[in-house]
């Protein structure tokens, strides 16, 4: 997964040019700016900043991270407030001490990537680096046949897997799940004091208030 992403960097925003989504996305982007107006992001598995570029207008400040400095190369590159904008290199899995108040949280299209068996994990991790009460937002695909890259494979964990082909004619096999609305919930509830769930015809948003 690591060196997939690595190796996508230059390509990773292409997906976001796809004309049936666009209706979808510029909702989300009306969404995060609202969300995040005011508040002191943790934004972790930032990519290339494509969402952080979405809401640093409107937040306060935003700490952006990524595991891989490829795709951390390209955000640097883009012109953002660097008043407002820090990156940084972090393992979502494993997020670190990052001795910050935040109010709020992100992870766009991040969700899908971690294995059904580390998601509580994952998730208990992330909590915890951001305030009591502070705001949370996810956002990731919806399996739409005919528009997603076609399921390839379920292990017994009952992960779903991709072949993702790059343009330098390599091919990766990278895990992506599709959740229901029904698993986000029973998911987050531990977590949360309250939420929403949106599904739209290619994304799903969910944002919820730690309890």
């Amino acid at each position: 997964m690591i060196e997939y992403y690595a190796r996508r960097a230059t390509e990773y925003e292409k997906v976001y040019a796809k004309p049936e989504r666009q209706a979808d996305l510029q909702v989300l982007r009306d969404k995060c700016r609202s969300l995040f107006a005011g508040r002191d992001v943790l934004e972790i598995s930032c990519g290339t900043a494509y969402w952080t570029e979405c809401f640093v207008s409107t937040a306060n400040s935003i700490l952006a991270t990524d595991i891989n400095p490829e795709t951390l190369d390209v955000a640097r590159s883009k012109t953002l407030d660097a008043a407002k904008v820090e990156f940084a290199t972090a393992d979502s899995l494993a997020l670190p001490d990052l001795r910050r108040d935040f109010d709020a949280g992100f992870a766009g299209f991040w969700w899908s990537h971690v294995p059904l068996e580390k998601l509580h994990a994952f998730l208990t991790g992330f909590h915890a680096r951001l305030k009591p009460g502070a705001l949370v937002a996810f956002i990731d695909n919806r399996f739409v046949e005919g528009s997603s890259t076609p399921v390839h494979r379920r292990d017994g964990a009952g992960n779903t897997y991709q072949i993702r082909r790059l343009a330098d004619g390599s091919s990766h096999e990278v895990l992506k799940n599709f959740p229901t609305p029904e698993e986000l919930r029973m998911t987050l509830d531990p977590f949360s004091g309250k939420l929403e769930i949106t599904e739209l015809e290619y994304f799903w948003m969910a944002v919820h208030q730690l309890g």
